[in-house]
């Protein structure tokens, strides 16, 4: 999908049709492949998305540079035989907040350097998020300051790669990768927060010379009233009325983007398209049902053979590197493994993981588990799905694997006017 199609989808969607992207928020090699041989099954396009803490100009906690992103997908849609078109580019959470404990200035030439990075490599779809603040400032920064940086960052990016670049701005965004901590609810952006915080960056490109770029802004990061916490998820009330996508009225160029769509119902999802919601981010969800599916494959094979279930690997590697889920969590062994932000995802490509889910899935792909016991642990649904995939060529393991993850996937790839 190129970056005119999105402005298209756009387009359609404000001209009345129940039409949007998912935008696969993972680094996750199997939970991408099932997404894209998902979306090659269904004639869907994904927006694939890396945030700035998985991929910047030094690695991020995936080792992966812009370009070496690009090239992982690339070679997966040639492995499973996906049109690479299947997919465009986006980056999220692009700004300064990967190194907001360092002062504003070097934090935003750091910013400014992750911005070309991203543009180099083809990255299509920018979103600047300037809504953290840096050393000394508030947690939060207020409209007037983030649109003054994200403005600062698309001129960078228009010196960089001149009209090329569509934007995604707004500050009511939750922290990339995470989830609320709190027990409070959440309620839906007001529509007049969202005109000003509009307003706001629209003055603050014009002051930097970059009116041209927000020309290009499609869409305006808001709080549909969806989000989940470690134990419990925060579900769109279908029944409050719509009053936030009136903020829309007089911009036809422009939809919404939600972030933290995961763990919603089926329905959901194309009522956020009747809202305005173009773009609909998933990803905890993704790798959520892949640990899911794992573990299942993990009870069946140690009642075959006795093994030790790979959770035991997990539990070792989470407490001997705390820091990708204390301050999430509690220190609770069963958030740790099951809660919804899901931050076991930052352990899977450790050496140690890498090696036992290998080996778990290559005892599995050698067993013949009786049906009884398989459907102990994947419902009906999940079997049936990987049965296919095995017609497809995919492995056993993989099969149920991908089979996880694309019931995750699949309501958001919904049919256009679903109800």
């Amino acid at each position: 999908m190129s970056r005119d199609v999105f402005t298209e989808v756009v387009r359609a969607n404000r001209a009345g049709r129940a039409v949007a992207l998912a935008s696969v928020c993972t680094a996750h090699p199997d939970a991408l492949a099932a997404s894209l041989r998902l979306a090659e099954a269904r004639d869907k396009t994904l927006l694939i998305e890396a945030t700035s803490n998985q991929v910047d100009q030094f690695g991020g906690y995936t080792g992966m540079r812009p370009p070496d992103f690009i090239a992982m997908v690339q070679a997966i849609c040639a492995r499973e035989g996906v049109d690479p078109a299947r997919a465009v580019f986006g980056g999220d959470h692009l700004g300064p907040q990967g190194w907001r404990s360092e002062p504003a200035e070097s934090a935003m030439a750091k910013a400014a350097d992750l911005m070309r990075a991203y543009l180099r490599a083809g990255f299509a779809k920018i979103h600047l998020d300037c809504s953290e603040g840096c050393a000394g400032e508030p947690a939060q920064v207020g409209d007037a300051l983030a649109a003054s940086r994200a403005a600062a960052l698309a001129a960078v990016c228009e010196d960089e790669a001149p009209g090329r670049a569509l934007y995604v701005v707004g500050t009511e965004v939750p922290p990339p990768g995470g989830a609320r901590k709190d027990e409070a609810g959440v309620a839906p952006t007001p529509p007049e927060r969202a005109l000003a915080t509009l307003e706001a960056h629209r003055a603050a490109f014009a002051a930097a010379g970059a009116s041209a770029a927000f020309e290009r802004v499609r869409g305006l990061v808001v709080q549909p009233g969806v989000e989940f916490a470690p134990d419990h998820v925060d579900r769109l009330d279908l029944n409050a009325p719509d009053r936030l996508s009136a903020a829309l009225k007089d911009h036809p160029d422009l939809a919404f983007e939600a972030h933290s769509t995961d763990y919603q119902y089926p329905e959901v999802y194309p009522a956020l398209a009747r809202r305005g919601f173009v773009v609909l981010k998933v990803g905890p969800a993704l790798t959520f049902a892949w640990r899911q599916a794992l573990y299942g494959l993990s009870h069946v094979q140690g009642w075959l053979d006795g093994r030790a279930h790979v959770s035991e690997v997990m539990e070792r590697l989470m407490l001997a590197e705390p820091k990708f889920w204390r301050g999430h969590y509690p220190d609770d062994r069963v958030l740790r493994h099951f809660g919804y932000a899901d931050r076991i995802r930052y352990y899977w490509a450790k050496p140690e993981a890498q090696a036992a889910v290998s080996a778990l899935e290559a005892a599995f792909d050698a067993a013949r588990p009786p049906a009884p016991l398989m459907e102990q642990y994947f419902s009906q649904e999940i079997l049936t799905r990987a049965e296919a995939l095995r017609g497809e060529g995919v492995t056993p393991a993989k099969s149920l694997l991908y089979a996880q993850v694309q019931a995750a996937l699949d309501p958001y790839l919904f049919p256009e006017g679903a109800a």
